[in-house]
């Protein structure tokens, strides 16, 4: 019989769990049933990217939390990342981007601001925070370690790791002894 190494073996979890996030993401509930999500799994050379971006970022804002998280992403065998199609109207006229109509605020400007592009279709906000949770529960479940990491995305959107999306957010997945995402300095 053969011998599966823990190291390996735990290294193919990380992906498959990885994966099965992206299939939480994207069959979690969206307003409308209208699926606006985009998803990616990030890793290896990519994932240095990520890093290396975080902290070139860090230097420009003059912030350490770039780099503390840059570190948690090289600490981590892969990253999620999942955005939305922020942008795009809804269609329920409620105002909260700022907009009386949904067809005012489709026909606003979009700007990219300091990490993001906005305006935001708070629905397709809440679309994002739904699809985000419920793959994190999916790793939660399997025991694999992990944050939702604001700067991780900022980074990717940067990187135009996902093209389409106006909002991402990031989340590296690790199976060590201890979780690398939390008590950090």
């Amino acid at each position: 019989m053969p011998l599966f190494r823990s190291d390996e073996s735990e290294r193919e979890a990380i992906m498959q769990v990885s994966r099965l996030m992206l299939v939480s993401a994207r069959t979690a509930p969206k307003s409308g049933g209208v699926d606006d999500i985009l998803t990616a799994i990030v890793s290896e050379s990519e994932k240095e990217s990520l890093a290396d971006e975080m902290e070139k970022m860090a230097e420009e804002r003059k912030t350490e939390g770039f780099r503390r998280d840059a570190k948690n992403v090289r600490d981590s065998e892969t990253v999620v990342l999942i955005g939305v199609r922020g942008t795009k109207k809804y269609g329920l006229n409620c105002g909260a981007c700022g907009y009386a109509t949904c067809d005012e605020f489709e026909k606003a400007e979009k700007k990219l601001g300091l990490d993001f592009l906005g305006p935001t279709c708070l629905l397709k906000a809440l679309d994002l925070g739904i699809a985000l949770g419920s793959s994190v529960k999916t790793a939660s479940i399997l025991n694999i370690d992990n944050r939702i990491m604001y700067r991780i995305g900022t980074a990717a959107i940067r990187l135009k790791m996902l093209p389409e999306a106006s909002v991402i957010m990031g989340i590296p997945l690790s199976a060590k002894g201890k979780s690398p995402y939390f008590d950090r300095r």
